[in-house]
């Protein structure tokens, strides 16, 4: 098999992207190449540029298998594959002990070196496989999705054959499962119980749709934008609170959650903003015993007020919503198949991957659920 003339989005070291045409050759052994067909966007896409490491963007996707290298089982030629960044080895102590999401090998986050914040190994096929003027370059978290081809590790594949739009397949792979996740697997949401998601974005959206999976009675959502908003509640949101921009101790929300909790506080409240000063934000909205989770990833250094934690309060930073592709990914299908998890209705637009910067000030503007780039 002769190499594939492609195009991506490329960053570069100072801090803007550029539409490039690239080149990909066949995968290797262990390795699978997959013509994307819908790549869908978040905001640690646009964050990426910022890393200072020229690398194709893009970390969700969903497409078709083209080749495979040798030994691989899972996939084959024709197969349609939603794309993961989590890719379990199987064999290391995470993995060993059920925490595929902290794979020590093979995940970009808790592997190997970081530069400008980029991560450079777990899990990535070398950056010869893809070439920009001559030369490898790498792709972020090890997929690269902005791009018509890319070659990954085979753990980075799940097949499906659910009938399902690519656009609404290709925003599984992180937005989605972080989100449900974060909810049903990590929180554990209880039939009856009352939960709190502070940001509706693309992960609060899934959030919410978990915890309404999950059987919650009360799904508090709150943020400043209503629009977004109004979008919660076609996700299960049950009540909804507009805070103002300025209360970021969130003293307005806390007020609401009490009163509809008889003055206890919400069971479970999720962070998903990725504000520093939110940090501490959802410990604020629990009751005693209740438990707080942190899930878009702040990294700061952030001031903790200890009270907050009083009394007997969780508080839990989830990675990839303690996620395992290939046993969640068929289960999000199949509520997707039985109407319980809705994701044609998250992709509010598409996009042309030449329209990528607009679809970059939509997402920053939160007018979309999910913006989904098409190829």
């Amino acid at each position: 098999m002769n190499s594939i003339k492609g195009k991506a989005a490329l960053s570069n070291s100072e801090g803007k992207f550029s539409i490039e045409e690239i080149e990909v050759f066949p995968p290797n052994a262990g390795e699978v190449l997959v013509k994307i067909m819908a790549a869908g966007l978040c905001h640690t896409d646009y964050d990426s540029l910022s890393w200072k490491a020229p690398l194709i963007l893009g970390h969700e996707g969903a497409g078709i298998v083209e080749a495979v290298g040798e030994n691989v089982k899972s996939v084959k030629p024709g197969d349609k594959v939603i794309l993961n960044w989590s890719m379990p080895c199987g064999t290391c102590f995470q993995c060993g002990n059920g925490n595929q999401n902290l794979c020590e090998d093979n995940s970009p986050v808790t592997s190997g070196a970081q530069y400008e914040g980029f991560p450079l190994s777990g899990g990535h096929v070398p950056v010869e496989r893809t070439l920009y003027k001559g030369q490898g370059v790498r792709r972020s978290f090890n997929l690269g999705t902005l791009s018509t081809h890319t070659v990954v590790k085979e753990e980075a594949v799940v097949k499906f054959e659910t009938e399902i739009p690519f656009s609404s397949a290709s925003i599984i792979g992180c937005g989605v499962v972080t989100g449900y996740g974060s909810a049903v697997n990590v929180a554990k949401v209880k039939p009856g119980s009352s939960v709190a998601v502070i940001g509706t974005g693309g992960v609060g959206l899934n959030v919410i749709q978990g915890a309404k999976i999950a059987g919650a009675e009360k799904i508090i959502a709150i943020d400043v934008n209503p629009s977004r908003l109004e979008m919660a509640l076609q996700f299960g949101a049950t009540h909804i609170f507009q805070t103002p921009k300025e209360d970021m101790e969130l003293a307005a929300a806390k007020k609401y959650v009490f009163g509809l909790t008889e003055n206890r506080g919400a069971d479970y409240a999720f962070e998903c903003t990725a504000i520093p000063a939110l940090g501490a934000a959802p410990l604020n909205l629990i009751r005693n015993a209740g438990m707080a989770l942190q899930v878009s990833g702040i990294d700061d250094t952030i001031p903790f007020d200890m009270k907050l934690f009083q009394f007997d309060k969780v508080y839990v930073n989830p990675l990839y919503g303690n996620s395992k592709p290939k046993i969640d990914f068929p289960i999000m299908l199949n509520l997707y198949k039985n109407k319980s998890l809705l994701l044609d209705e998250m992709v509010t637009k598409t996009y042309a991957l030449e329209e990528l910067d607009v679809a970059f000030a939509d997402m920053l503007a939160g007018k979309n659920a999910k913006g989904v780039i098409v190829f």
